[in-house]
């Protein structure tokens, strides 16, 4: 059943001038349709445990430099020799492959520097660029690998913990909506119920201590907080180490499509015949440049997304907690979410509403807090107790006319 058919379905109770006074069987089947099954067996599955800017920022950092990395191979498998060298006319076939491979090798540029000098500038980066990517990728998945293995295990278990006691703490809530209901048929003094509604408000019976608790717990708690700055940063860092590595290598030789090769070296270094430089251009110059610019461009879009998440732990998710006000003293956990929201708890928030799909009770919580918004009834609506005790065909509050014997016993 859909948000909307739900909302449908509450809506005609809620509008039903006779539902009110629905008889006892619709009431209780209402309630017992609104009670959520039990969910047993392994729900770890089922758990987003990246938030899904994260995962975009994963896939996009580590696997574009995959796939500049398999296109520089295949560019570089396709055209075949990366290089192509001006050998003089007389060398064969087997000394002109010769130059290309040694000039291939050396991968250096001999540029006179004035008259008898020679400065040599190093191409490496273009020999280097698919190991260079995929060096970059591996670095990347660093900060993934620290929060699987430092974040995750005890992420899992709370978001696990949390979730099954919302989900009870809703159930707890229409069970004690029932257990009014049977309290009213079986009395036929009707002080008896008001007597047991109102004990049970002003005792806080529907307090929940231990999930209050150990989410005040994760308040003073900052293990995943400081693993989620520091995978973050640790992007961050890597990112910025990615523009200096391409600002000081690859800038200098971005529009350098030629160059001069000596292969004067060894055996050769004697012979005449040989020159002392050979002209050489680079074929796959275009791909080295495709790859320089698109890094640049999507890292570049990736650090917003990244100072972004970071951002969002400086202040308060409270969307998720809005709903839940409507269970009865959740409140509490709002007036203690005062502090600095950097700590472990404001984590947990942001992951919650990640796995919204894995909370039953929120759909059903923010279609009551729909119509508690639009209702035009006159009274006091705070809870999902107050608000099912209604559609049960039960006044939420006293009655005028049952006030009166109360007030002359305590005068």
């Amino acid at each position: 059943m859909t948000r909307r058919h739900k909302a449908t379905e509450l809506h005609l109770l809620w509008d039903d001038p006779d539902s009110s006074m629905a008889p006892a069987p619709a009431a209780e089947y209402m309630l017992s349709d609104a009670l959520l099954p039990d969910r047993r067996g392994p729900r770890l599955k089922g758990l987003r445990l990246e938030l899904p800017l994260d995962r975009i920022v994963k896939f996009v950092a580590v696997g574009s430099p995959l796939l500049l990395m398999s296109l520089a191979f295949a560019q570089e498998f396709s055209s075949g020799s990366p290089i192509s060298c001006f050998s003089p006319s007389n060398f064969s076939v087997r000394q002109a492959a010769y130059v290309d491979s040694s000039c291939w090798d050396s991968l250096v540029h001999h540029e006179q520097d004035g008259p008898g000098q020679s400065k040599m500038k190093s191409l490496w980066p273009h020999k280097a660029l698919p190991y260079s990517l995929l060096a970059l990728a591996l670095l990347m998945y660093l900060p993934v690998l620290l929060w699987q293995y430092a974040a995750v295990p005890a992420l899992s278990s709370d978001l696990l913990f949390i979730i099954s006691e919302l989900d009870k703490s809703y159930n707890r809530s229409i069970r004690l909506v029932q257990h009014m209901l049977k309290i009213r048929q079986k009395s036929s003094d009707p002080y008896v119920f008001w007597d047991e509604l109102e004990k049970a408000r002003k005792e806080r019976y529907f307090e929940f201590p231990l999930l209050e608790r150990y989410l005040a717990c994760k308040q003073r708690s900052h293990s995943l907080v400081a693993t989620y700055f520091l995978r973050n940063s640790l992007l961050l860092l890597f990112t910025s180490a990615t523009y200096l590595y391409l600002g000081h290598f690859h800038l200098d030789i971005f529009f350098q499509e030629e160059f001069s090769c000596s292969i004067k070296t060894g055996l050769l270094s004697d012979e005449t015949h040989v020159p002392s430089l050979i002209t050489c251009r680079l074929t796959l110059l275009s791909v080295f440049q495709i790859v320089s610019l698109s890094s640049i461009a999507i890292y570049t879009i990736l650090v917003p997304v990244i100072i972004y998440n970071l951002t969002r732990l400086c202040q308060w998710d409270k969307r998720l907690l809005s709903v839940y006000e409507m269970l009865p003293a959740f409140d509490l956990l709002s007036r203690k979410m005062l502090g600095c929201p950097i700590n472990d708890l404001n984590v947990i928030l942001l992951f919650l509403r990640a796995n919204i799909s894995e909370l039953i009770s929120f759909s059903w919580l923010s279609v009551l807090c729909v119509l508690k918004e639009t209702t035009t009834q006159k009274h006091k609506i705070d809870t999902v107790v107050d608000f099912m005790t209604l559609l049960a065909g039960l006044e939420p509050s006293k009655p005028k006319h049952l006030t009166h014997p109360a007030c002359d016993e305590h005068p």
